[in-house]
């Protein structure tokens, strides 16, 4: 049977030669790494700079351009003189060899260097390339799965693992013979990359104004005003008990209606149970009877993880049903929703759980304790404009983080299928 052609899935056109395949350790060979520590390190001066295994796993990723990224340095001069012949240049590759998951093997490829003394260190495998590879294609061709899956089955430890220089230099590497196939592939997944930084920091960017705007919306320490304000309104905000603009409105489902049953996330509101759990959960089972229906306009949330932001609004134009365990309640009309909505994610909020809460290792928050605190509020008209105005920057930001996620999937699936 004739041996099957290497060539990836998805290539760029003008390229049909099949690809190269060698061992790593005929591809690359082992520089010296140092064992320092990261409180043997200054963060403010020192000789060289230091790689660290953590930034390769965490921070850095496919590539480290060590001219823009921050790096920790190597102060004594005798430490770095041992490693003169290991400095880093261009093109070579920092690989993780020790992790707490299956992230070992992880690597970053050097790029950005000019004057700068860097140094591969604690938990690294530092290598350079024997022959000419084009910038960006190791880093990116070594962090893929095609790569990545043969070191699984080498990987030592249980809740650490770790993986050997000599079981990587087994391994197999696969690439374009052509300098320019690979300078192609390399400046393709730089491109996406930039563009999820871009998306990436836009995203952030807004996250961190509609954080500063939520703060800055609401009076605070006992003002009768918030700092910004739109402009027309002029009155002191009123402050009201949660007794007095909210009600109880979970209903016990006796008649055992046949309504779909929701669960509560952090990230997400009101989430159907059998899209949070396989095949339902074991709540799939339980007696409905005993669930509260949850009418739409209603607030819903878990008195043991209120603290860590697990409320949703039900606006989904349907009656469902939610645990027993959760609190349902709605407001009166003194109250618009969508205002009520964004000052559950302000700080205010927060301190008005660490103070109420109530138990031993872990601790709730019960309506009966809602009920104790006080809001600010003004008139119905500026609570609409300012929920409005709130809404308008989550929708931002649901669309900045979907591009996001977009870009990334798209990323993915490059990584999957531009690799042998």
């Amino acid at each position: 049977m004739p041996e099957k052609i290497r060539v990836p899935a998805i290539r760029f056109a003008e390229f049909t030669d099949a690809w190269e395949q060698r061992k790593l350790g005929e591809t690359l060979y082992s520089l010296r790494n140092n064992t320092l520590s990261r409180v043997e390190l200054s963060l403010e001066n020192g000789v060289a700079k230091n790689v660290h295994y953590g930034d390769v796993l965490v921070k850095f990723g496919e590539i480290l351009d060590v001219e823009k990224e921050f790096l920790p340095m190597i102060v004594d001069e005798s430490v770095v003189a041992k490693y003169r012949s290991s400095f880093l240049q261009n093109g070579d590759i920092v690989i993780a060899d020790t992790a707490e998951d299956e992230a070992v093997g992880k690597c970053s490829e050097i790029a950005g260097l000019s004057d700068e003394k860097v140094i591969a260190g604690l938990h690294t495998i530092p290598c350079r390339p024997l022959f000419n590879f084009a910038s960006g294609y190791l880093g990116y061709y070594l962090n893929s799965n095609a790569y990545h899956k043969q070191l699984l089955p080498l990987m030592q430890g249980i809740k650490v693992t770790s993986i050997s220089k000599s079981a990587l230099q087994d391994t197999e590497i696969q690439y374009p013979g052509s300098l320019e196939e690979q300078e192609q592939i390399g400046t393709f997944f730089r491109h996406l990359d930039h563009l999820i930084t871009l998306h990436q920091r836009k995203y952030s960017r807004l996250c961190d104004v509609k954080k500063s705007m939520i703060e800055k919306m609401f009076p605070k320490d006992g003002a009768s005003v918030p700092k910004i304000r739109f402009a027309g309104f002029t009155d002191s905000w009123e402050q009201r008990k949660f007794s007095e603009i909210t009600f109880p409105s979970g209903v016990k489902n006796r008649d055992n209606l046949p309504l779909e049953s929701y669960s509560i996330t952090n990230e997400n509101g009101f989430v159907p149970q059998d899209e949070k759990f396989e095949n339902g959960g074991t709540m799939r089972e339980a007696d409905k009877r005993m669930y509260y229906i949850v009418s739409p306009h209603s607030f819903a949330y878990n008195p043991a993880r209120i603290n860590v932001g697990s409320i949703g609004y039900q606006n989904l134009s349907k009656d469902v049903i939610v645990s027993s365990l959760y609190e349902v309640f709605q407001t009166t009309d003194d109250i618009d929703d969508r205002f009520l909505w964004h000052w559950f994610k302000s700080s205010d909020f927060q301190k008005l759980i660490e103070q109420l809460q109530e138990g031993g290792v872990r601790l709730y928050f019960y309506y009966d304790k809602l009920c104790m605190g006080t809001l600010s509020f003004p008139s119905l008209e500026e609570q609409r404009k300012i929920g409005q105005c709130l809404d308008h920057l989550d929708h931002l930001i649901t669309l900045h983080q979907r591009e996001l996620g977009q870009l990334q999937n798209i990323k993915k699936s490059c990584l999957e299928k531009m690799f042998v």
